[in-house]
């Protein structure tokens, strides 16, 4: 497979940009296991993280929202690779709203068990005062994208809530439908021809509500010739 086949859709973690915790340790072997012995000019260390579940990009599963709901780890992996469908708003403005007539103009590109994702090109804003002014997608345009069966909800911002309500309906609505939601993703543009298979795995840690993950997206032609 070529390198041209596979786009990162993950942000780099990196400790100063992020607006949530994300503390990283690097320590010696020795320190955490006294049996083991090395010489003074071997490199040999073990790193210490503690981060909350929403650093970087990253996929929040019902229990964010939903006190039953399903868990990250708990997720389907089914639910994790699919077909990916990219709707291009970028021209939108700071907190401008997706609404459902631009919405439905995708109608015949979605399919069921599709990922869809909102480019709104806030990702190269990331970690700057401005990535918390995304465009939103309003409540009734996710209830219709709901209706059609998406396996999973993206968007390159920081998140697609509408803002001033109290109830997060974006968020919820789509845990009740027990679709996970992705944030920050990166690099959507490459994916607005279409032909790409997403891959989304976040860490198998039980009891979270989100998890960071790496997601890619690899081109169909590629995955066929494998």
């Amino acid at each position: 497979m070529n390198k041209e086949d596979i786009v990162d859709l993950s942000q780099r973690v990196v400790k100063d940009r992020e607006f949530f915790k994300l503390e990283t340790k690097l320590i010696d072997v020795t320190t955490i296991e006294p049996d083991v012995k090395h010489r003074q000019d071997i490199w040999y260390v073990s790193s210490e993280v503690t981060f909350s579940t929403h650093i970087g990009t990253h996929i929040e599963a019902p229990y964010h929202h939903l006190r039953e709901g399903v868990k990250v780890a708990d997720v389907p992996i089914h639910k994790l690779v699919g077909s990916c469908l990219v709707m291009d708003f970028s021209e939108k403005k700071d907190k401008e709203a997706i609404h459902l007539e631009e919405i439905k103009k995708y109608d015949r590109q979605i399919h069921e068990g599709d990922f869809v994702f909102i480019r709104t090109g806030m990702d190269r804003l990331y970690g700057t005062s401005r990535w918390q002014e995304a465009p939103y997608v309003t409540e009734e345009a996710i209830l219709w994208l709901i209706g059609k069966k998406i396996a999973c909800f993206g968007s390159d911002a920081a998140n697609m809530e509408v803002p001033g309500t109290d109830y997060q309906p974006v968020h919820t609505e789509l845990f009740k439908a027990n679709i996970p939601m992705i944030e920050s993703l990166t690099n959507l543009e490459a994916l607005l021809g279409g032909g790409y298979t997403v891959f989304v795995f976040p860490l198998p840690i039980a009891e979270l509500d989100a998890s960071p993950i790496r997601a890619v997206a690899i081109r169909n032609k590629a995955l066929k010739k494998l």
